[in-house]
C-alpha cells in the first residue's frame, strides 16, 4: 500500500474520528450541551488528533529511519565488491538505489514480473537493457553485486512497507477507540486539546532548530575529515584554486571568497540605492494607484526564476556591457562573462527584496512622527530624511542583511554570467567566480567523497555559513544600537 494511500486513510478515520466524538459526547447528555465540560468540536477534535497525530508521527519518523536501516543492511554485501573496483561504496549504494527503483518502475509497467525482477541473474539479462524498456536509463552496466544489492534493497524495503502501514493504521485505530471512550460529559477535552495543539507547536518549532542543527553537524564532520586529508592553512590561505581529481590539488578559498564578496558588493550599490528610493516614493509619495500598479509590478521580479536572471546576464547585459567596454572601444573586457555581469543581473533580482521589505518598515513607523515633525515646520524630504528613514533603519538593515545573504548564496547567476576563473583581481570586467559556484562543480556527478577534491564542497559550505553568520551577528548589532536610541 503506497504512502500516500495510508496517508489518505489515516486522515479519513480523523474525520470520522471527529464526527464519531462529537456525536457520542452529544448522546451522552441527550443533546444538551450545556451539560459538557467543553463544547461538542472539543470532543470531535479531540478524538481526531489523537487518531492522527500519533500515526502521522510514526510515520514521519519511520520514513525517516527506514531508508538509514535499509541502506546499512545492503551496505555490508557491498564492501568486497567496492574495494575490487576501487570505488566508494556510497557511489556503489547510489547506483544500488537506481537498479532498484529501476526495477519497481519495470514492474509497475508490466514489464517485468515481481518473480523476475526478484529472480534476474546479470548471467542470463542484459538488465540495463531490459530496465531501459521500462524507461529507465542507467549510466553504466549493472555488475552482479549491485544487482543483488539492489534485489535485497527492494526485500527489504517492500517488507518494511508493509510492517509499516501496519503498524500505523493500527495505531490510528487504537487512538480513535481511545478517543471516543474518553468521549463522556464530565471529560476536560478543551483543555486536552489546548494542551495537544501547544505541543504541536513546540514540536514544529524543535523541528526547525533541529533541522538547523543537522545542517551545521553535516557541514562540520565534512569539513572535519576535509582537513584531515588537506591542510586547513592551504585552504585558508593559498590564493590558487585549482582541483585536479587525479591529484596535486590547490584548494585555496581566498578567490572564491573575493569573487563573492565582489560579485556581492557590486549587486548591493545596484539593487539597496534603487530598491530604497524606490520604498520612499511608494510610501510616502505615491498616489494610492500608482502605488497600486507600481508596487506589484516591482514584485514581479521576485517570482522571476534565477535561471532566467542568468540567462538575461547571459545573452543581454553581458554583450551589452561588451560593446561599450570591449576591445574596439574601451578595452577592459575581453569577454561577455564579467563581475559586472553578474553583479548588474543579480542587483536587479535584489531590487524588490529591499524595495518592498523597505516600504512595509517605513509604513510601520508611527503617523503621529511625521505629523510632529509637519508640526515644527520640516518639509516632507526633510521629515523622511530625518525623522524616517531613522525610525525605520533597523529594518532597513535587516532588509540590506537579506538581499546580502540571497547574493551571497547565489549560484546560476554566477555559473552563466560571472564564468569559471577562480583569480584575485580588482578589474570589474574580468570574469572569476564564487564559493557557491564550485560547491555545484566540485559535486557535480559521481562523487568520491573519500577525496579531498569532493570534500572541499563541504569546507565551502561551513566557510559561507560563518560569513553569514557573521553578518547577522553585525546587522544584530546594528539594529540594536539604533532600536535604543529612537525607541
Amino acid at each position: 500500500m503506497s504512502t500516500t494511500l495510508v496517508v489518505l486513510i489515516v486522515l479519513a478515520l480523523g474525520a470520522a474520528g471527529y464526527v464519531l466524538g462529537r456525536g457520542r459526547a452529544l448522546r451522552e447528555v441527550n443533546g444538551d450541551q450545556r451539560r459538557l465540560h467543553s463544547l461538542p468540536s472539543y470532543y470531535g477534535t479531540n478524538v481526531a488528533m489523537k487518531t492522527v497525530v500519533p500515526a502521522m508521527l510514526l510515520m514521519g519518523i519511520w520514513l525517516l529511519a527506514q531508508p538509514l536501516i535499509v541502506e546499512t543492511s545492503v551496505r555490508g554485501d557491498l564492501q568486497d565488491e567496492a574495494e575490487r573496483q576501487n570505488r566508494s561504496v556510497s557511489l556503489m549504494m547510489s547506483d544500488v538505489r537506481r537498479v532498484a527503483n529501476g526495477l519497481d518502475v519495470a514492474v509497475s509497467q508490466g514489464v517485468m514480473t515481481r518473480e523476475r525482477a526478484s529472480n534476474m541473474r546479470t548471467e542470463f539479462t542484459d538488465v540495463r537493457e531490459r530496465l531501459g524498456q521500462a524507461g529507465v536509463a542507467l549510466g553504466s552496466d549493472v555488475t552482479s553485486a549491485v544487482l543483488r544489492a539492489a534485489q535485497r534493497y527492494r526485500a527489504i524495503s517492500g517488507r518494511a512497507d508493509l510492517l509499516r502501514t501496519g503498524v500505523v493504521l493500527a495505531l490510528a485505530l487504537a487512538g480513535l477507540a481511545f478517543g471516543l471512550r474518553n468521549s463522556t460529559a464530565g471529560y476536560r477535552a478543551r483543555n486536552v486539546v489546548e494542551s495537544g495543539i501547544k505541543i504541536l507547536l513546540i514540536l514544529a518549532a524543535c523541528i526547525a532548530i533541529l533541522t538547523t542543527i543537522g545542517i551545521v553537524l553535516s557541514l562540520v564532520f565534512n569539513t572535519i575529515e576535509f582537513f584531515r586529508l588537506y591542510p586547513a592553512s592551504e585552504f585558508f590561505f593559498s590564493t590558487t584554486w585549482s582541483p585536479s581529481f587525479g591529484g596535486g590539488s590547490e584548494l585555496g578559498i581566498i578567490p572564491l571568497l573575493w569573487g563573492t564578496l565582489y560579485i556581492s558588493v557590486i549587486a548591493l550599490i545596484v539593487a539597496v540605492p534603487i530598491g530604497l528610493f524606490a520604498a520612499i516614493y511608494l510610501s510616502e509619495y505615491a498616489s494610492k494607484r500608482t502605488r497600486a500598479i507600481a508596487k506589484p509590478a516591482i514584485e514581479i521580479l521576485a517570482g522571476i526564476p534565477t535561471i532566467v536572471y542568468g540567462l538575461f546576464a547571459l545573452l543581454t547585459i553581458g554583450p551589452l556591457l561588451l560593446r561599450v567596454f570591449g576591445d574596439q572601444t574601451v578595452g577592459w573586457m575581453d569577454a561577455g562573462t564579467a563581475v559586472m555581469t553578474a553583479g548588474l543581473a543579480m542587483g536587479i533580482m535584489l531590487i524588490p527584496f529591499v524595495s518592498s521589505l523597505s516600504d512595509d518598515i517605513i509604513n510601520a513607523v508611527p503617523q503621529s512622527m511625521r505629523d510632529g515633525s509637519y508640526g515644527l515646520g520640516a518639509t516632507q524630504s526633510e521629515t523622511i530624511r530625518q525623522v524616517i528613514l531613522p525610525a525605520a533603519l533597523p529594518g532597513i538593515v535587516g532588509a540590506i542583511l537579506l538581499a546580502a545573504s540571497r547574493a551571497i548564496g547565489e549560484t546560476m547567476i554566477v555559473v552563466l554570467g560571472a564564468g569559471a576563473a577562480a583569480r584575485l583581481s580588482l578589474n570589474p570586467f574580468e570574469a572569476m567566480t564564487t564559493v557557491t559556484a564550485k560547491i555545484v562543480s566540485q559535486l557535480t556527478g559521481d562523487s568520491d567523497f573519500r577525496s579531498a577534491e569532493a570534500l572541499v564542497a563541504f569546507a565551502l559550505g561551513m566557510t559561507l555559513f560563518v560569513v553569514t553568520l557573521a553578518l547577522n551577528v553585525a546587522a544584530l548589532y546594528i539594529v540594536r544600537k539604533y532600536r535604543e536610541q529612537y525607541e
